[in-house]
C-alpha cells in the first residue's frame, strides 16, 4: 500500500473540522486498505508504532529532524529555521523545504506503508554508540524518497506531533463500521481494547479473524487493563442514594495510581496513563515477588511516599522524585513508600473484571501476604451517610485526600476504560464552595506582556465532555506560575504547538496559541460562575451560558500521571455547581 494513500487521508483528515468528515475519511481509508495493513495505519493514525505500554518510541527531537531534512532537501538550516518560526510546525516546514528542493534523487523509490513503519522501527530501535547519527541517515533516507506531503507526515510523526485531532474513540467507531458491521458493534470492539490497550492488535483481529474472535479476546498478563474511574459526589447522602443505600468506602490515598503484574518471579508496573513504570519502583518489584502469592495476578493499588521514621503518609509530590533515570537507588532510599492495593483484576488464569466488587475484594484477599509496606486499602461497609461522614474523617486524619465510594452491587464489574456511577469519589474540598482542586487540559496561551513579555503570560484551560469527546474551555488562568513554571511550560507545550484550535477543542475564545489537548494542570479556584464567553457545559444550566472557574490559580501539580481524558469533565463542574446553589439555600 503506498504511503502516499495515507498522507492524502491525513490531508483531508487536517483539512476538516468536522468530527463527522474525519471519521467517515478514516473508514474509507480502512475499508480500502489491505487486511494485513490495517494495523500499522491504525498504529501510524495514533501517532506511534506500538502501544504505549511497550515503551518503543521513534525518539526524534526537532533539532535531528532538522539536520535529516537539511539532508534529503539540499537546502541550508538558516532557510529551514526561518520558515519554522513562521509556521510552528516541523511537518509543514519539510513540505515547503522539499517542494523547493534544488536536486532530485536519481534512484527515488515510491513509499509504502510497510516500508515507513518497518524504517521508523529500525529507527526507534538504534541504540549504542553512533545511534544519533544512524537515526539521522535513515530519517533522510525516508525523506529524499518522500514527496512534499508524505514528508509532512513523516516529520510529524517522528517528531510526536500529527496533529490529526482524531482520538482513539474516533479510530474504534471506524474500525466497527468498516470491519465490524456497523456502529452498533463498537461495544465488543472497545470492550476488547480496553482489556488489551493495544488497538493495532484488536484492529488485526477484527480484519482477519472476525468480529467473533474479537468479542472472545481475554485479559492477558503483561497487557495493561485500561483503568475504571470514578464519579463525583459532594455528600454522604447523595452518594448513598446513587449507590442504593449501600457502598464498600475506602480510603482515597494521596499516591500515584499502579496496575501490577506478576507472573511467577516477573513484575511490571504500569501507570494510570499504562506506561511502564516498573524502573522507578525497584523496591515495589521486590516486595511484589515476596508478598504475592499467586502465580500470575494483575492488581491495581496506589503508591504513596511514607515518612520511615514516623509511618505518616507524605504528600503526592515526594513521588515525584522516583521519576528519574538515574540515581534511582538513592531515590528509593531517601523517599520510601508502602503500596496500599484496592482491586483484583486477574488471577491464576482466571479474569475477575466480570465479578461484583466484592469476589474481587474477596479473591484479592487471598492473593496476598500483607505486611507493613504491602497493605489492602483500609474500607469499611456503610448505609447510613453518619457512618459516612465519620469514616471520611477518619481518612482526612489519616492524611488521606478523602474515600471512594464503591457499589457492591450484583453488577458492581470493573468497567475497564470507562467512568461511572459504580465509583464515586468523595472529598472533603467538596463541601465548600470551590476550594476542591479541578484537573484541566492547556488548550491555548496568550502572550505575556511586562516580565512575561516573550513568554506565555496565561493559559487557556478546558475540561473534558466525555459524550461528546471534545475539550471545553473553562477559564484563562495566569497565576501561581513561578518564574521556573512559566520557562518549563514555554518547554513543555513547545511540542504541542498548532496552528490552529484543535478540531476536539470547543472554544468561544480566540487563543494567541494554541496547542493539542495533552498536558494536564491542576488549578484551585476561588468558585463556579455562570459565562458567556466559556463553553464548558454550555447550555446546561442556563441558555448560551456555561461555566468557568472564577480567579484560577495553578497549583504547582503537573498532572503528568493524567491523560488529557482523565482530566475533570464538564459533568463533574456542573454538579460542583450546582452544589454551590445548595450551600448558598442552606446558608
Amino acid at each position: 500500500m503506498n504511503y502516499a494513500v495515507i498522507a492524502d487521508a491525513y490531508g483531508k483528515i487536517e483539512a476538516t473540522t468536522k468530527r463527522l468528515e474525519m471519521a467517515d475519511i478514516l473508514v474509507d481509508l480502512l475499508r480500502n486498505t489491505p487486511k494485513e495493513v490495517v494495523a500499522k495505519i491504525v498504529y501510524l493514525t495514533q501517532g506511534k508504532l506500538y502501544p504505549d505500554f511497550m515503551g518503543i518510541e521513534i525518539g526524534i527531537a526537532e533539532k535531528l529532524a532538522i539536520k535529516a531534512l537539511i539532508r534529503a532537501s539540499g537546502r541550508k538550516e538558516s532557510e529551514i529555521l526561518s520558515d519554522l518560526q513562521k509556521t510552528g510546525d516541523m511537518g509543514q516546514v519539510a513540505e515547503i523545504q522539499l517542494t523547493k528542493k534544488k536536486q532530485s534523487t536519481f534512484f527515488s523509490k515510491i513509499l509504502t506503508v510497510e516500508h515507513v513503519y518497518e524504517t521508523l522501527d529500525k529507527m526507534a530501535k538504534i541504540t549504542g554508540s553512533g545511534a544519533v547519527d544512524t537515526k539521522i541517515a535513515v530519517l533522510a533516507g525516508l525523506l529524499s524518497d518522500a514527496s512534499p506531503k508524505e514528508a509532512k507526515y513523516l516529520i510529524r510523526t517522528v517528531t510526536g506531533n500529527l496533529r490529526l485531532g482524531i482520538a482513539d474513540m474516533t479510530v474504534l467507531e471506524a474500525l466497527a463500521i468498516a470491519y465490524g458491521g456497523g456502529k452498533e458493534t463498537r461495544g465488543p470492539i472497545e470492550r476488547a481494547y480496553n482489556i488489551c490497550s493495544d488497538l493495532g492488535r484488536v484492529s488485526d483481529i477484527l480484519v482477519r479473524e472476525g468480529l467473533e474472535a474479537v468479542k472472545e479476546m481475554q485479559v492477558m498478563v503483561f497487557e495493561p487493563i485500561r483503568p475504571m474511574l470514578a464519579e463525583r459526589l459532594p455528600s454522604p447522602e447523595e452518594i448513598l442514594e446513587k449507590l442504593n443505600g449501600k457502598c464498600l468506602a475506602e480510603y482515597k490515598y494521596d499516591g500515584e495510581r499502579i496496575q501490577a503484574h506478576k507472573q511467577d518471579d516477573d513484575v511490571t508496573l504500569y501507570s494510570r496513563r499504562l506506561e511502564n513504570i516498573s524502573n522507578q519502583y525497584p523496591d515495589i518489584i521486590d516486595l511484589i515477588r515476596k508478598q504475592v502469592k499467586a502465580k500470575e495476578a494483575i492488581f491495581e493499588a496506589e503508591c504513596v511516599a511514607v515518612d520511615i521514621e514516623t509511618g505518616d503518609m507524605r504528600p503526592f509530590q515526594e513521588l515525584m522524585h522516583r521519576r528519574r533515570k538515574y540515581g534511582i537507588e538513592t531515590a528509593v532510599e531517601q523517599y520510601p513508600i508502602s503500596l496500599y492495593t484496592f482491586d483484583l483484576l486477574f488471577v491464576n488464569g482466571k479474569d475477575l473484571t466480570c465479578e461484583p466488587l466484592t469476589s474481587r475484594r474477596a479473591a484479592l484477599e487471598e492473593a496476598l501476604n500483607k505486611n507493613v509496606q504491602l497493605q489492602i486499602a483500609s474500607q469499611k461497609v456503610i448505609n447510613n451517610p453518619k457512618e459516612l461522614e465519620d469514616f471520611f474523617e477518619e481518612a482526612i486524619e489519616g492524611g488521606c485526600e478523602g474515600l471512594m465510594c464503591k457499589s457492591i452491587a450484583k453488577d458492581s464489574v470493573y468497567q475497564a476504560g470507562n467512568r461511572g456511577w459504580l465509583w464515586i469519589k468523595y472529598k472533603r474540598d467538596y463541601k465548600s464552595e470551590m476550594t476542591d482542586t479541578v484537573d484541566l487540559v492547556v488548550v491555548g496561551a496568550f502572550h505575556g506582556r511586562g516580565k512575561r513579555a516573550g513568554a506565555y503570560g496565561a493559559l487557556l484551560l478546558a475540561a473534558y465532555n466525555p459524550e461528546k469527546d471534545t475539550f471545553e474551555t473553562i477559564t484563562k488562568c495566569g497565576t501561581g506560575f513561578t518564574d521556573n513554571d512559566i520557562s518549563d511550560l514555554h518547554t513543555i507545550l513547545q511540542n504541542h504547538v498548532i496552528a490552529r484550535k484543535h478540531p476536539r477543542v470547543s472554544s468561544m475564545m480566540e487563543a494567541d496559541v494554541w496547542f493539542e489537548p495533552f498536558v494536564v494542570l491542576e488549578v484551585l479556584g476561588a468558585e463556579v460562575t455562570l459565562s458567556p464567553i466559556h463553553t464548558c457545559a454550555m447550555d446546561s444550566i442556563r441558555k448560551d451560558s456555561g461555566l468557568a472557574i472564577r480567579f484560577p490559580r495553578f497549583t504547582g501539580k503537573y498532572r503528568t500521571d493524567k491523560s488529557p481524558q482523565d482530566a475533570t469533565t464538564s459533568k463533574e463542574v456542573v454538579e460542583m455547581y450546582q452544589n454551590q446553589l445548595k450551600q448558598i439555600s442552606q446558608s
